[in-house]
């Protein structure tokens, strides 16, 4: 099992940014138990000895995420149930690849490299991660916003609980919570029945701090309660759900269509060298469903917006064209593959003047990085830009599973169409991974493949060489990627083609299957 266990920490490893503390040293589950007796409770032990906790347990990665933050970053933190719970390490590498970002190309408007930064994190939501991470590792200044009480009055409180980065944060409601509408009104009985449930929640707060502070020293926070709460369990944007029917609560939830982005958001003066975002996935609470592996937390206004994440995204890009000359790069996390395709295609059709992507994997989920410009690059980045790229990785996803269907199933498929094509596999059920080897007798094969000169077979046995990964990215969705591990391989075409072939043979027969079951 240890073994297992040392596979998944370098499969992390290599998608992990160089400079992320975790690169070199994952959590140390054993380490933070002794120190963290709040944690301690969450952590059970496999039969070797390998501590973990229950990913399913809201609680225990909400306590993780705490003492994570504490113990590495000198950041005080909480939020309360139903929130969305970051996970450290993949919000740490956003926030390195923004610095990579920075460095090679900076802001035009900047008269030294060391300049102050300013950022502004789309949604920041009640976690406010990216501001307290971008403040704690490299002191850059933050603007987060977000639209909903509940969001804006716990980011601030999170601010205030960390005197030394709370000059370097502001926290900005991109409406005006004082002219509400669909007949909301403030009604003082309510939000102090609110508050005490908020009162509640630190009280939980409390009990974990306590022993936090006998072990380490902390000089305690201040736990007094917002003055008004929009508990979600509670209300949406201030209307209780008791109080409106189901058409009235449908009409609410559109309402998030109308909530600015950027433009009305960023002030005309302002000038800022990249925004971020972690935009909502889904476009309903249908879609999202809920995963069986993990709680995570998660407000419809922080998972769901009409079109899902392509909308949110395309909303964003189209307010990018309004504030060019304000912003320098414009960045946000992508959750699908085939989404990122097509926002890149319309960044193209907007002519921006640079466009990166990236890749963040942790653990079996895979999310990915888009990052545009419209300012004038250097000319050593336009060279870059125009070198033809060869690349070793090839990835495709199967979406519209049923949910009849195992990521497991799609493995052994895989591993079955992989040696149908004379390849060579053995099966990591642990990891999901399959590593096998290109034979000669491939170009024997049948591939269908339109267009393409053939490459010689490889003179090194290790040419051949390659890993097959299946990870979940949401209910019903896999995604499949593929790597030749020889860097300059010759048959990086060959093993294109025979993803492709394989990619038509599984949703034949996946999505088969679920016109069957359907």
């Amino acid at each position: 099992m240890a073994k297992d266990g040392s596979r998944k920490r370098k499969r992390e490893k290599r998608s992990m940014h160089p400079f992320n503390k975790y690169a070199e040293n994952p959590p140390d589950f054993n380490l933070l138990a002794s120190r963290y007796p709040s944690f301690k409770e969450y952590v059970s032990y496999t039969p070797n000895g390998r501590a973990k906790i229950d990913w399913t347990d809201f609680n225990a990665t909400r306590e993780l995420t705490r003492v994570l933050l504490e113990h590495d970053f000198g950041i005080h933190w909480w939020i309360p149930d139903g929130q969305l719970c970051p996970t450290v390490p993949n919000r740490a590498n956003y926030i390195h690849w923004i610095q990579d970002l920075l460095t090679n190309f900076p802001a035009p408007w900047h008269a030294i490299a060391e300049d102050s930064i300013l950022g502004l994190d789309i949604g920041t939501g009640a976690n406010c991660i990216y501001p307290l991470l971008g403040a704690a590792i490299h002191g850059w200044h933050f603007i987060g916003t977000d639209a909903t009480d509940t969001a804006l009055e716990w980011a601030q409180w999170n601010v205030q609980q960390n005197s030394h980065l709370a000059g370097l944060i502001s926290i900005r409601s991109v409406t005006d919570h004082s002219k509400r509408k669909h007949g909301v009104i403030d009604n003082e009985e309510k939000k102090d029945e609110k508050c005490n449930v908020l009162s509640d929640s630190f009280d939980q707060h409390k009990k974990l701090l306590s022993p936090a502070k006998d072990m380490n020293g902390s000089a305690g926070l201040n736990v007094s309660p917002p003055p008004t709460d929009c508990y979600p369990e509670l209300e949406i944007d201030g209307i209780e759900r008791s109080s409106i029917g189901q058409e009235d609560l449908e009409v609410v939830c559109l309402r998030h269509e109308d909530l600015p982005i950027l433009a009305g958001v960023v002030h005309e003066a302002e000038r800022l060298d990249f925004c971020m975002c972690n935009p909502p996935f889904f476009a309903s609470m249908e879609e999202a469903g809920m995963n069986p592996h993990t709680s995570c937390g998660g407000t419809s206004a922080e998972m769901v917006y009409p079109g899902g994440e392509e909308g949110f995204i395309s909303k964003m890009i189209e307010d990018s064209m309004q504030l060019k000359e304000q912003i320098h790069w414009f960045t946000t996390m992508v959750g699908r593959k085939v989404n990122l395709k097509i926002l890149t295609s319309k960044l193209r059709e907007k002519k921006v003047r640079m466009l990166r992507t990236t890749e963040f994997v942790q653990g079996r989920t895979c999310r990915w990085g888009l990052a545009w410009t419209y300012n004038a690059p250097p000319e050593r980045l336009l060279q870059q830009q125009a070198r033809p790229f060869i690349s070793n990785n090839a990835s495709f996803m199967i979406e519209g599973l049923p949910r009849q269907c195992k990521a497991y199933d799609v493995l052994q498929e895989l591993a079955s169409n992989l040696r149908d094509f004379g390849a060579t596999c053995e099966v990591d059920a642990v990891s999901f991974m399959l590593k096998g080897m290109l034979q000669d007798n491939m170009e024997k094969q049948r591939i269908d493949v339109q267009h393409q000169e053939a490459s010689p077979p490889s003179r090194e046995i290790d040419a051949g060489r390659f890993t097959l990964t299946v990870f979940e990215q949401a209910p019903g969705a896999l995604l499949i990627k593929g790597k030749l591990l020889e860097e300059k391989s010759l048959l990086t075409g060959k093993f294109s083609a025979m993803l492709s072939s394989i990619e038509r043979r599984l949703k034949h027969i996946f999505c088969a299957k679920k016109e069957q079951i359907s």
